[in-house]
């Protein structure tokens, strides 16, 4: 529901766009009562907006001519609201845009009235985002800034690419279709031609770029956010199923974030399903979660988590660690091979 404030500064744009309009064309536009409307002149006179009204049949209301709105009218919370914004992405993708969003700020607070700075000054203080992994450092920053243009001119691009756990490099054209931040990494989410599918690919995993000459046309049902899987590298993505017993179906409800779906059941346990393309990286998370929650499938996965599981185990065992130690101490008195055993006793 729109608020007052961003129902006045329609109604000045309005007046600005065609001038003499009447108050039920005004009302229609705003989707507000006449009588409404005709508060809302009120308001703006008393903020000091020139507004005249024409009587008449073919009458209505008007700017004084050579009005025009400030460039910048922020609501405290519109204010507050841009500003933050700007210093996440600043955050999010560094030199890419950390320049552009400082130069925003700045531009906007030149033009606020002090009230409203005071408001970015709390809120700086006190409204506080954490959490946000810092950026990659080892990202190039000529190849991220060759990567979004890329994206935003639709050309095609030739990459160097080092997948993931791989020594060697593989040359790959693609058609970028968007960049993602996620967890303090940079995507590009692109058609591999290669592969001859969506395929995301890590932007420091990029060791050389070179723009072609070609253009592409990205698909108009394109959905970043359905596509994207950072964990994709040329296998399909399987689904994780993870099941929750009552007495631990908080913790899922906790991790929201980790989950691509969350089912709860009469009982209150809790099913919750994500998707991967990669064993070891789903293991990293499933583990985080056991033995609290069950793994359901796929069964490859669930067999990499058992021997896992094993191996820590076993890594732990009290009886094998004694054997170790006792092996040490044995090591450490054993006589030497230029010493008699009796030396010892003297």
């Amino acid at each position: 529901m729109a608020s007052t404030a961003t129902r006045l500064i329609h109604l000045i744009m309005a007046l600005q766009r065609q001038p003499n309009l009447p108050a039920s064309k005004l009302a229609e536009e705003l989707e507000v009562s006449v009588r409404t409307v005709q508060r809302y002149i009120g308001m703006l006179e008393d903020m000091g907006v020139p507004i005249y009204a024409e009587r008449g049949t073919h009458g209505g209301y008007s700017l004084v001519r050579g009005y025009r709105m400030p460039p910048l009218m922020f609501s405290a919370e519109e204010a507050v609201a841009v500003c933050l914004g700007a210093e996440m992405v600043a955050r999010a993708w560094g030199k890419l845009f950390r320049p552009s969003a400082q130069s925003a700020v700045t531009k906007i607070a030149n033009v606020l009235p002090e009230t409203q700075l005071a408001d970015i000054n709390w809120a700086r203080e006190s409204l506080l985002t954490r959490g946000m992994p810092r950026i990659n450092p080892s990202v190039d920053e000529d190849t991220l800034q060759m990567v979004y243009s890329a994206v935003h001119e639709h050309t095609r691009l030739e990459i160097v690419y080092r997948g993931r756990g791989q020594l060697n490099t593989e040359r790959r054209t693609i058609d970028p279709y968007a960049l993602v931040y996620s967890w303090g990494q940079q995507y590009c989410l692109a058609f591999c031609h290669l592969r001859g599918a969506l395929r995301s690919f890590r932007v420091d995993r990029i060791e050389a770029v070179k723009t072609l000459p070609e253009t592409f046309v990205r698909p108009a049902d394109f959905d970043a956010d359905e596509h994207f899987n950072p964990n994709a590298l040329d296998a399909d993505p399987f689904v994780v199923v993870l099941f929750f017993p009552p007495s631990h179906a908080l913790i899922a409800k906790d991790h929201p974030c980790c989950w691509d779906s969350l089912m709860e059941h009469d009982d209150g346990a809790v099913t919750v399903t994500f998707k991967s393309a990669d064993l070891s990286m789903a293991a990293c998370r499933v583990m985080g979660f056991l033995p609290g929650a069950r793994l359901e499938s796929p069964p490859e996965l669930i067999t990499l988590v058992r021997d896992k599981a094993r191996a820590i185990a076993a890594s732990y065992d009290t009886t094998n660690m004694d054997n170790e130690i006792k092996s040490d101490e044995l090591a450490v008195n054993a006589p030497s091979a230029k010493e008699p055993a009796y030396a010892k006793h003297y």
